[in-house]
C-alpha cells in the first residue's frame, strides 16, 4: 500500500523585517518622487555631524574618533526610519485619497491617545457617498466632512445641530476632506485634530464620547476605512 502523509503543509513563511522595510521603502519611492532625497538627508545629516565632533572633539583620541563615527551612523539609521514611516504613510494615504471610507482609516490609524473616533460615519448621503465622520477629544466634538464642501456643508450643520441639542456647552469644530483647495489632505487631518485648543478633560471627554455614541446613530452605505497599506493604485486608463 502506498504511504499516505499525514503531516500538513506548512503556512507560507512571513517575510522578514528586512524585507517588509524594503517593501515600504520601494512602494514610498514609487509614489513620493521626493522621498529619495530625503531619506539621503536624513541619514547623511547625522553620519556627517558625527564625524565633524570626531575631527574637532576627539581627532587625538582613538575611542572617541571611532564612538563619535558610530554615534553618527546610529543617529543616521533612526532618523531615516523615522522619516521612512512619515513619508510612508503619506504615500499610503495617497492612495486612497478621494475614496468613500479614506477618512474611517485615518481615524482608525493614526489617531492618537486623547482621541476616540470611530471609522464608521454618522452621516452618509445615499445620492453622492458623501459622509459625516466624527472625533472626540481634548478639542471637544471635531465633525468632519469627506466629499466636496459645497455639499458636506449642509450635513455638517445638521449634524452640528445634534450635537449642540444633546450637548450645548461642547465645542464643536469643522474640517473638510475633499477635492477644494482648502480641504485637509488626509496625512494631515491627525494633525490637525491634535492641534485644536483643549477645551475637555479625560473624564469630559469619556463622558462626551459616551453620551453621543447613545444617540446610535451609524451610516451604512460607506464601507469601513480602506487599509492604506492594501489599497492598489488605480490604473490608468
Amino acid at each position: 500500500m502506498a504511504r499516505t502523509s499525514s503531516t500538513a503543509p506548512k503556512p507560507p513563511k512571513e517575510p522578514s523585517r528586512l524585507k517588509q522595510m524594503y517593501d515600504v521603502f520601494t512602494m514610498t519611492r514609487r509614489y513620493d518622487s521626493n522621498a529619495t532625497w530625503w531619506f539621503l538627508l536624513a541619514f547623511l545629516g547625522p553620519v556627517v555631524a558625527g564625524l565633524v565632533l570626531a575631527f574637532v572633539l576627539s581627532r587625538e583620541q582613538i575611542f572617541g574618533f571611532v564612538l563619535y563615527i558610530i554615534a553618527g551612523v546610529l543617529g543616521g539609521v533612526l532618523l531615516f526610519l523615522i522619516v521612512l514611516g512619515r513619508r510612508a504613510e503619506r504615500a499610503a494615504y495617497s492612495q486612497i485619497a478621494g475614496q468613500p471610507g479614506a477618512v474611517g482609516a485615518v481615524l482608525k490609524s493614526s489617531l492618537r491617545r486623547g482621541w476616540t473616533a470611530s471609522e464608521m460615519p454618522v452621516s452618509v448621503s445615499p445620492k453622492t457617498q458623501d459622509a459625516i465622520y466624527r472625533a472626540v477629544g481634548r478639542g471637544g466634538v471635531a465633525l468632519i466632512g469627506e466629499g466636496p464642501r459645497s455639499r458636506t456643508q449642509r450635513m455638517l450643520e445638521d449634524e452640528r445641530r445634534i450635537v449642540a441639542r444633546i450637548l450645548p456647552n461642547v465645542p464643536v469644530t469643522f474640517l473638510y476632506v475633499g477635492p477644494d483647495a482648502e480641504s485637509v489632505p488626509l496625512y494631515k487631518l491627525a494633525g490637525k485634530l491634535r492641534a485644536l485648543k483643549p477645551t475637555l478633560r479625560k473624564q469630559e471627554i469619556l463622558a462626551v464620547s459616551n453620551r453621543l455614541n447613545s444617540l446610535g446613530k451609524n451610516g451604512l452605505p460607506i464601507p469601513k476605512g480602506v487599509d492604506p497599506y492594501k489599497a492598489r493604485a488605480q490604473r490608468a486608463r
